[in-house]
Order: structure tokens, then C-alpha cells, then sequence
């Protein structure tokens, strides 16, 4: 699997610490460096804190929902560009409305995502960003 050419900061805001040690190593290994949130509150501090080149977010996490984080991040200068690959249980037409238009990067669900996809994703996610100097196009997922 290729890697990144330059490591990129990711944040992962995932409440269930297997999934997110899990997706921290494989993501690690790829050569970026990660962050993890496993609420709402310490996922603000670390995407204003750290800037990262894409968020990892689940949607049912606590203190702060997913998409209420996600409105936050695109209310602020500092979180308007930074792309979002939600990962969560919801099927997305389970999920809050407005996401997509929120301008989220992809959308996946846990239970259909092997960790080679996360890869992919990942991968895909961030060379779109590169490609379009640091904001991601919505990517089809």
C-alpha cells in the first residue's frame, strides 16, 4: 500500500477504543500522525489545536454529537476546509440530515469497512486534498 508522501495529522474522534487504537495503528503505519477524541469536547480542542489535514468522525459520541462537532467546524475559520470522513454505525439515511452538505469528504459505515477500505479511503481522501490544495473534493463512498 503506498504511502503518504508527507505524514499527514489526522484526528480521530471515535468513542470505542478498540476501533480507534485500531484505525490509529493502521493509519500510523501509513506513515501519519493521529490524534484521538473519544468525545465531543476533546475532538474541538484537538482539530482547533492541531489543524489536521482530515477528521475521522464517528457521529455517537459523547458530550458533543458528530454532526453538531461538524456544524462547529464549519461555523469557524479554523475548521471550514478541513475534510471529514464520517465512519459511524448509522446507515447515512439513518444519520442527521444535512451532512453532505455540510461539505463532508465520504461516508461510511463501521460495520461494512474492512481495514483495507480505511486505507483506501484515507489515501484517496487525503490525494484528493493535495490535489486540490488542502480542500478535499466529496468523494463517492
Amino acid at each position: 500500500m503506498a504511502t503518504a508522501a508527507l505524514p499527514k495529522k489526522i484526528v480521530i474522534v471515535e468513542d470505542n477504543p478498540a476501533l480507534s487504537e485500531i484505525y490509529k495503528i493502521r493509519l500510523e503505519l501509513l506513515g501519519h500522525e493521529c490524534f484521538v477524541a473519544s468525545d465531543g469536547i476533546a475532538a474541538l480542542y484537538f482539530i482547533q489545536k492541531e489543524l489536521p489535514h482530515l477528521v475521522l468522525l464517528d457521529l455517537m459520541v459523547p458530550n458533543i454529537a458528530g454532526d453538531q462537532i461538524l456544524i462547529r467546524m464549519r461555523e469557524s475559520d479554523w475548521g471550514k476546509k478541513i475534510p471529514v470522513l464520517v465512519i459511524s454505525n448509522l446507515n447515512e439515511a439513518d444519520a442527521p440530515a444535512g451532512l453532505r452538505q455540510l461539505g463532508i469528504a465520504g461516508y461510511a459505515v463501521k460495520a461494512n469497512l474492512s481495514d483495507d477500505e480505511i486505507d483506501r479511503l484515507v489515501t484517496d481522501i487525503l490525494a484528493s486534498a493535495d490535489a486540490a490544495g488542502t480542500e478535499a473534493e466529496p468523494a463517492a463512498v
